[in-house]
């Protein structure tokens, strides 16, 4: 151990932004039910895939109307199914305040080449809501995973609203409250608070959502992975675990198991709180600091899953090189994986602060930022 460290460190170091934490105590045991060698066309399989459905309704208080899907290649597959099979017959804005959402303004602009207006805001920041025109088609990101920046509410969404509101909720299902009632398309994946594992993803849609795929067809072919209707129906059999293409039976049981942990802790208020817990350790820390902030302008809007810092201290010279090696240095301690900002974001920490994570892990990091903080100052100050 370097000298000077805190005595203490976290059970868990794990703190990635996606694949996130398994759920506390996790072991491969518990997947010993899997459907391993069986096809997911087999009974067993389709009550599985039905299960994991149907528990992520209850779980997350989707409304009985609205159709769930389990969908290829993660979220990223579940907004490009969304975008590609619903937007076009009216003008599209798309809204970006981080690095996915900025793909999603590109795809939609440069791929699909439809009517749309990108509306913008700098990392740290959210765009006007109040100012959005919802009688057209909005995508965005509920919370932003590189940029630690979340929409605080749906009070900004019409009810009486003629477009469709296509959002990505990836890092945002589970741990916050998301309002049904304002969101036609909702996507995420297992992978972030739940800490499932990777290529599955989740489509929600809502009556009206429905309504578009039966009523409009897109004027460009259509991947067979894309397609949710036939004859201008929608198949219905994937919203009740009839999948597209082959799913992982083994990712299935871990995102089942994960659904029966999340229960267990309180249901859904239980799931946010535990966030809400781990983040709020975090903006008490840089409070009662001056050397880090939180990344996130406004306290309103900041995210209680992927909490985004920035070092703020004058004497630092090269933010990146500091901050990469401050991440470095928790890495070579063993006390925090993962925590760098995103490659495309501002520099600075990306510390997970999900459901399954641990309050207590939280706690005992803290001091070890400030650790190699000081550590690096130093270090700095040595090579001037």
């Amino acid at each position: 151990m370097a000298n000077n460290a805190p005595a203490s460190r976290p059970a868990n170091p794990r703190f990635s932004s996606g694949p996130c934490a398994k759920i506390p105590d996790f072991d491969l045991n518990m997947l010993s039910d899997a459907a391993l060698g069986r096809s997911h066309r087999a009974a067993v399989g389709k009550e599985k895939l039905l299960a994991a459905i149907e528990e992520t309704r209850d779980l997350l208080g989707v409304p009985a109307d609205y159709k769930i899907g389990i969908v290829p290649a993660s979220d990223t597959g579940a907004v490009e199914m969304a975008m590609w099979s619903l937007l076009g017959p009216r003008k599209a804005t798309m809204l970006a305040w981080e690095s996915f959402g900025s793909g999603w303004v590109t795809d939609v602009i440069k791929q699909l080449k439809i009517d749309a207006e990108k509306i913008e805001a700098g990392y740290g920041e959210i765009v006007d809501l109040s100012s959005v025109d919802f009688d057209t088609d909005v995508v965005f990101t509920w919370n932003g995973t590189t940029s630690g920046v979340r929409v605080p509410n749906g009070d900004a969404i019409p009810a009486d609203r003629a477009g469709l509101t296509i959002c990505d909720a990836t890092s945002a299902a589970f741990a916050q409250d998301l309002p049904w009632d304002k969101l036609d398309v909702t996507t995420f994946s297992w992978q972030k608070v739940m800490g499932g594992e990777a290529a599955h993803g989740m489509l929600i849609l809502s009556p009206r959502a429905v309504e578009r795929l039966e009523s409009y067809i897109p004027a460009w072919p259509m991947p067979k992975i894309f397609r949710l209707t036939k004859g201008g129906k929608l198949i219905d059999g994937i919203f009740k675990g009839e999948t597209i293409n082959t799913p992982s039976m083994l990712a299935v049981e871990d995102y089942l198991v994960a659904l029966a942990w999340g229960r267990k802790v309180g249901g859904l208020k239980g799931l946010m709180a535990r966030a809400d817990a781990n983040a709020g350790a975090i903006w008490d820390f840089c409070e009662s600091r001056d050397w880090i902030a939180n990344l996130a302008v406004d306290p309103a809007t900041r995210s209680n899953t992927s909490v985004c810092l920035k070092f703020t201290d004058a004497r630092i010279k090269d933010g990146a090189a500091f901050a990469k090696a401050v991440a470095k240095r928790l890495e070579k301690e063993g006390v925090a994986l993962d925590v760098g900002a995103y490659r495309d974001a501002p520099a600075g920490l990306r510390i997970w602060c999900g459901a399954t994570v641990e309050t207590s892990d939280v706690e005992a990091l803290l001091p070890w930022i400030e650790w190699a903080f000081e550590a690096e100052i130093a270090a700095q100050v040595e090579t001037a």
